[in-house]
């Protein structure tokens, strides 16, 4: 009797040991998370063929311009009943656990994740959480998982009509969705997932579901919600979108409205804390297709913005072909490929940016340790400098996010000492001047 006590207690404590290994391997962060960058994959558009085999052979391109993770569309089939035009959206999920396979099987997806992880890739996949196709699996199978309007029917989702809503109440469908995205992690090893819509998911759900997918491997999750009006996410999420930045920032380059209002919005951002990070990007899938290209929304500073995106404390998105760049809306219920032709214009461009902020301690994203401060001109209606400090790491960034050539001078005593640019590779002493001369689109980014 002894002996099975003795057993018992032996193996309550192994059980305990693993659970307490699982619970701490969980609560370490990704450290990779700090210096990462976010490629959105828009397979269907990517290549002639549109599917995982052909984009396999662009990552070799993509890992050369410094690319670091790649988040792709929704992988999962496409609901026939109630589509918009003649592919319908990957937004409109028919199953959760399979592939679609317009874009190829789940063999062709776990081969594509095993080569992305052989070349240092991250990998994470599009979650839609919140609603499904009208054909979706359980609209037959458990048709008591959705809401449901007074006459009984399937809830449509806000403003669209190719989707309906589930039911967060219903604690079995919760469960069936944790182990959905269970399957991809155990049957891909994906390494996390964006999140569609995270806000309109209550916020509970992502507490239940976070640790218990993470039982399998600690993953980053990415949130479609901004965080300043839904802070209770920032608890569960490692990165949100900037969406009111996005849309302040195109307002103030169309409206001609106050750069002092976007520093503002920033203040507002930065006062979050570093305990979770703001994803920041000039374009995205929907952006591109609903709203305009960066060029539309973003004109002359288009490139300013693009190294602010990266440069801010925060996670860069970019999106499929902006290294061309691309200057089409892409259809998004249609085939129409990305032109790529063989110049990508923009690359190089990138490659900078993209390696200095993964060498660079001062770029960090939510690392308390980087700080950024704000930098003042004599043109602070016009140019937007800040220089960002981690240690001995400084990395200054002066934006042109005017219409006009600017002649100004900083006047801070943040900014001293020699530094080097980043794209002309020339040194320059701010303790014996810190005058600039810029043109329209203009900008620079020195690191000491």
């Amino acid at each position: 009797m002894k002996k099975l006590i003795l057993l018992a207690i032996l193996v309550l404590g192994i059980i305990s040991c693993s659970k307490s290994n699982i619970k701490s391997t969980m609560e370490l962060p990704n450290e990779w998370k700090h210096t990462t960058n976010i490629y959105e994959v828009n397979v269907r558009q990517y290549t002639q063929e549109g599917t995982f085999k052909a984009f396999e052979k662009e990552m070799p391109r993509l890992k050369s311009m410094g690319i670091k993770t790649l988040w792709f569309m929704p992988i999962t089939p496409i609901a026939q009943e109630n589509k918009k035009g003649s592919l319908g959206s990957p937004y409109a999920a028919a199953d959760y656990t399979s592939v679609n396979p317009e874009l190829g099987t789940l063999d062709d997806f776990k081969h594509l994740v095993k080569e992305a992880h052989k070349s240092g890739f991250k990998v994470i996949i599009d979650w839609v959480a919140n609603h499904t196709g009208w054909d979706h699996v359980w609209t037959k199978q458990h048709p008591e998982f959705y809401l449901k309007d007074p006459d009984g029917q399937f809830h449509k989702a806000s403003g669209m009509d190719d989707i309906i809503e589930l039911d967060y109440k219903n604690q079995e469908m919760r469960m069936k969705m944790i182990e959905a995205m269970k399957f991809w992690v155990r049957e891909a090893d994906i390494d996390g997932f964006r999140c569609d819509l995270a806000a309109w998911v209550e916020v509970d759900f992502w507490e239940q579901a976070r640790p218990q997918v993470e039982i399998l491997k600690p993953l980053f999750w990415l949130g479609e919600y901004d965080e300043l009006e839904n802070p209770e996410y920032g608890k569960v999420f490692d990165a949100s979108y900037s969406w009111r930045w996005m849309h302040k920032s195109a307002d103030y380059y169309k409206n001609n409205e106050s750069l002092q209002g976007l520093k503002d919005l920033l203040m507002d951002y930065s006062n979050i804390g570093d305990t979770s990070m703001r994803a920041w990007f000039t374009t995205n899938h929907d952006e591109n297709s609903w709203n305009g290209t960066e060029y539309e929304k973003y004109g002359v500073i288009t490139k300013p913005m693009a190294v602010f995106s990266i440069t801010w404390n925060g996670v860069p998105l970019l999106y499929s072909g902006q290294e061309l760049p691309n200057l089409k809306r892409l259809e998004f219920f249609e085939k129409d490929p990305i032109e790529w032709g063989n110049a990508y214009q923009v690359a190089d461009f990138y490659k900078t940016l993209l390696n200095l902020k993964e060498s660079n301690p001062a770029l960090r994203g939510g690392d308390t340790k980087a700080k950024t401060y704000f930098l003042n001109t004599t043109a602070n209606d016009k140019i937007l400098a800040y220089i960002r400090k981690n240690g001995k790491n400084e990395v200054l960034v002066v934006l042109n996010m005017s219409k006009d050539p600017v002649n100004f001078t900083i006047q801070d005593e943040n900014l001293s000492g020699t530094f080097r640019e980043a794209f002309s590779h020339t040194n320059r002493n701010f303790d014996t001047g810190k005058e600039f001369h810029f043109n329209i689109s203009d900008f620079v980014v020195f690191e000491k």
